[in-house]
C-alpha cells in the first residue's frame, strides 16, 4: 500500500443517533487527529440550534450549511468529520471530498435510533409527531442506499463505542508523519 492508499480522513455518516458524535470523539482522540462535529459547529456560527434552523429557516438551509463546512474541511488531512443523519442526501458531498477520504456508514436499526433519540435531551425535528419509529422507518429506507455508498459499514446496534472505533481504525492506514493540527472549530463542550 503506497502513501496514495494512506486514509487521510474520515467521514461517518448515517442515521440520525447512530453515535457519529460520541464515536468521532473517540476514533479522534485514538488517532490524534482533530474532530469536527458539523451540528455543533452549525450551531456555534449561527447563534441557532439545529431545530431552530429547521423550524425558521428549513431543512434545505441546514443542508446548505453542512455543504460550506463539507467544503472547508472536505480535503483537510487528519481529522474525522460527524455530518449530520441526511448529509448523504446530497450526493455532490461524497464527490466534494478530497483523495484519502474513508466514508464510514455507522449502520444502526430505526428502533434503537429511535431508542437513543428519545433518550437524549436533543429534539430532533424529523422525529417530530405522533410515531417517530414509523417516521425513523420510513427515512431510514429513503436513505437507506445512499449510505451504501458509503466505503465501509459498521453496525453499532448492540456495540460498544471502542468496539466500533476498533472497527472502524482496523480499516485504515495512517501515514505516520500525518499532522492533525489544522484549523479545526474550537469544542464548544
Amino acid at each position: 500500500m503506497g502513501p496514495a492508499d494512506a486514509t487521510l480522513r474520515i467521514v461517518l455518516v448515517g442515521f440520525m443517533a447512530a453515535g457519529k458524535t460520541t464515536v468521532g470523539r473517540r476514533l479522534a482522540a485514538r488517532l490524534g487527529w482533530g474532530f469536527v462535529d458539523f451540528d455543533e459547529v452549525i450551531e456555534a456560527r449561527t447563534g441557532l440550534t439545529v431545530p431552530g434552523i429547521f423550524r425558521t429557516q428549513g431543512e434545505a438551509a441546514f443542508r446548505a450549511l453542512e455543504a460550506q463546512l463539507t467544503d472547508e474541511f472536505g480535503c483537510a488531512p487528519g481529522v474525522v468529520l460527524a455530518p449530520g443523519g441526511g448529509w448523504i442526501t446530497q450526493p455532490r458531498l461524497l464527490d466534494a471530498l478530497g483523495p484519502g477520504s474513508l466514508v464510514v456508514w455507522l449502520r444502526v436499526s430505526a428502533q434503537e435510533a429511535v431508542r437513543r433519540a428519545l433518550a437524549d435531551d436533543v429534539h430532533r425535528p424529523l422525529l417530530a409527531g405522533p410515531d417517530p419509529l414509523g417516521k425513523a422507518r420510513l427515512l431510514l429506507d429513503e436513505r437507506e442506499p445512499l449510505y451504501y455508498l458509503a466505503d465501509a459499514v459498521v453496525d453499532v446496534d448492540g456495540h460498544e463505542v471502542d468496539d466500533v472505533v476498533g472497527q472502524i481504525t482496523g480499516r485504515i492506514r495512517v501515514l505516520p508523519d500525518l499532522n492533525a493540527a489544522g484549523p479545526w472549530p474550537e469544542r464548544t463542550e
